[in-house]
């Protein structure tokens, strides 16, 4: 293995000059930083006989070092944000390479080492935040993928406004992707795979994602969320929600959640899809128990940014049920161990059932999935705040991979200053 270290001293070095600089404005004061640690391993078995790979396993370390500035004083304050992440292959082989975890070479083999840095410029004024550089976006017409080593970013600028009560504004533009096992900026384009049946015209790829939209809270209980967004030259998509959480005494409440998109091409696709998705969810003490139902209709499958995550109610650990018209509920239990005095120990089951989705050949296309993940968060001693966690993933289907998956993750969060 390549010695490594060389290339994160730069990262930390650039962060801790430029809040150095920041300093001097007198904003040092509302700083802060902090490195996570992510040790990451994933073991992927392919139940298809026809793959050409039947396993992948790896096994890695993972270096997430963030710093935020505060604001300069006066009506416009100013900031400035570094990151710096970095990936270290731990185990890995030519045969059992493509978890995910790490970035590949020419011959599909699993580099010793990957980084990258990434800076953003910020200004305030008001309840008024401008961001522009790398960003991490979590809105509902764009989720960044977060499930592997190092998080995929994007680069572009923001705008996110309250200034309105109750209202909260969301408006962004981005021109960039940098996917989770890569150190390079590339133009974004559409997932293709589940089943979509997407089509590209003789535009592959788009340099510009923009999105505008908001929600706003109703009531302490009810709230609605509507966004535009555009992939210029390959889709267009509205996303509506409403979320009402109904409490019924202590401990007790019934959350209603429900959700629709239409995505429509822009030019260079076939994209034409309507999604609606419903969860409702019951608490009560430690338990959580819910169902959602997701249906998808039109001349494809739901469209979004390759390589992310979607704000479909039924988005799994290996799949989301997006293929056109699929049908698919969930099942899902909750459980908090703390009811029983074991406070940092977490339980999650779901299971999951699609249907009537629409295959290239004849057929109807069927899938289930059944997800667990068991968690916990040391509570004290000298390992207080290291999590532990074990999620583990089975899917069959007649239209997409058979897999059996397992990740094991330990991660720990040291605040810098």
């Amino acid at each position: 293995m390549r010695p490594t270290s060389l290339k994160f001293v730069p990262i930390v070095c650039l962060s801790t000059l430029s809040i150095a600089t920041l300093a001097e404005a007198d904003i040092i004061k509302d700083s802060k930083a902090k490195l996570d640690l992510r040790n990451f391993y994933m073991n992927r078995d392919l139940r298809d006989k026809n793959a050409p790979q039947s396993k992948s396993e790896e096994w890695a370390q993972g270096f997430l070092f963030r710093a935020e500035s505060g604001y300069t004083e006066g009506p416009v304050g100013f900031g400035l944000d570094v990151m710096g992440f970095m990936g270290l292959k731990l185990d890995s082989s030519p045969d059992n390479f493509g978890t995910g975890l790490l970035k590949g070479d020419r011959n599909s083999h699993a580099r010793d080492e990957y980084s990258e840095a990434g800076f953003l410029a910020k200004a305030r004024w008001s309840k008024t935040d401008l961001k522009v550089g790398t960003q991490e976006p979590l809105l509902p017409p764009l989720v960044r993928n977060d499930t592997r080593l190092l998080p995929q970013t994007f680069r572009g600028a923001s705008i996110n406004t309250r200034d309105i009560e109750d209202l909260n504004l969301d408006i962004a533009r981005y021109d960039r992707v940098n996917y989770r096992d890569s150190s390079n900026n590339e133009k974004m384009t559409v997932k293709q795979s589940g089943g979509r049946n997407i089509v590209l015209g003789q535009q592959k790829a788009s340099d510009e994602f923009i999105l505008g939209g908001g929600t706003y809270q109703l009531t302490p209980d009810l709230a609605a969320s509507y966004f535009y967004s555009e992939l210029d030259g390959l889709y267009k998509q509205h996303y509506g929600s409403v979320v009402h959480t109904l409490p019924l005494g202590p401990g007790q409440n019934f959350k209603t959640d429900i959700r629709f998109a239409r995505s429509t091409d822009d030019g260079n696709s076939n994209i034409d899809n309507d999604v609606f998705g419903a969860q409702f969810s019951y608490k009560t003490g430690g338990n959580i128990f819910s169902v959602a139902y997701q249906q998808l209709s039109g001349d494809t499958g739901f469209a979004q940014v390759n390589g992310t995550d979607n704000s479909l109610v039924n988005q799994s650990q290996l799949g989301d049920f997006g293929g056109q018209n699929e049908h698919s509920w969930q099942f899902r239990h909750d459980y908090n161990f703390a009811a029983l005095g074991a406070p940092g120990l977490t339980l999650m089951n779901r299971y999951f059932i699609g249907d009537h989705a629409t295959r290239i050949r004849q057929g109807e296309g069927k899938t289930w999935e059944r997800n667990l993940i068991l968690t916990y968060v040391v509570q004290s001693g000298p390992f207080k705040d290291v999590a532990f966690s074990w999620r583990n993933g089975i899917t069959r289907s007649n239209f997409n991979s058979d897999v059996d998956e397992n990740r094991l993750i330990i991660t720990y969060s040291i605040p810098l200053w």
